[in-house]
């Protein structure tokens, strides 16, 4: 699974072993017990990657062949494209900006995405 967490500093993604539905309910328990409100809702999340990382032709291979219908990707211009994925939305209210967005995709899917991630971030970290 994937655990896009956006807050005021920006987007962190992360790839967890947890099931969803154990997460989901982990976060309940915890908004319960602290006496905070908790909203989760379907919903789709959106983030860059880079074509110039390498293995971004196999990530795209990989989405056909485990059929995953849940991605899409969009070119940007002639260095980034757009990846969608339908998951959840988990956050204080419908409002918030900041919160945690999980999805579930094929293992080979959930690993190019984060790896391609982490690349693009290193790639675009004024640190290189």
């Amino acid at each position: 699974m994937l655990k896009l967490t956006y807050t005021e500093f920006g987007l962190h993604l992360e790839r967890v072993t947890i099931a969803l539905e154990t997460l989901i309910s982990q976060r309940v328990v915890l908004a319960l017990r602290t006496g905070q409100t908790l909203h989760v809702e379907p919903s789709r999340a959106a983030f860059l990657l880079s074509i110039e990382v390498p293995g971004f032709n196999e990530l795209e291979k990989t989405i056909r062949l485990e059929r995953v219908a849940s991605v899409s990707i969009a070119p940007v211009d002639d260095q980034f494209v757009e990846v969608s994925v339908q998951g959840h939305w988990v956050a204080d209210s419908a409002e918030a900006h900041s919160g945690m967005f999980v999805t579930m995709l094929g293992d080979r899917t959930e690993f190019f995405v984060y790896k391609l991630w982490e690349a693009t971030q290193l790639q675009a970290s004024p640190l290189v």
